[in-house]
């Protein structure tokens, strides 16, 4: 896969419209885990959502490249 997509002629890294979907599907769950109250369960609920948004983006990027 390259480095480097082009859209609309300018070249964009490859990880950029991965970090744009992980961004879109991480407010969904976010929302929706605030609304289940998963939350509540979590030891500190920042730390959380910031380690599910790395997991999540990680994982991602690594299923894409490889």
């Amino acid at each position: 896969m390259p480095a480097e997509i082009e859209f609309c002629s300018f070249l964009v890294p490859y990880l950029l419209p991965v970090l744009i979907a992980c961004v879109v599907v991480f407010v969904m769950l976010d929302l929706l885990f605030a609304r289940l109250g998963v939350y509540r369960y979590a030891w500190h609920p920042g730390l959380f959502r910031v380690a599910l948004f790395a997991a999540m983006f990680s994982g991602v990027s690594l299923l894409v490249r490889g």
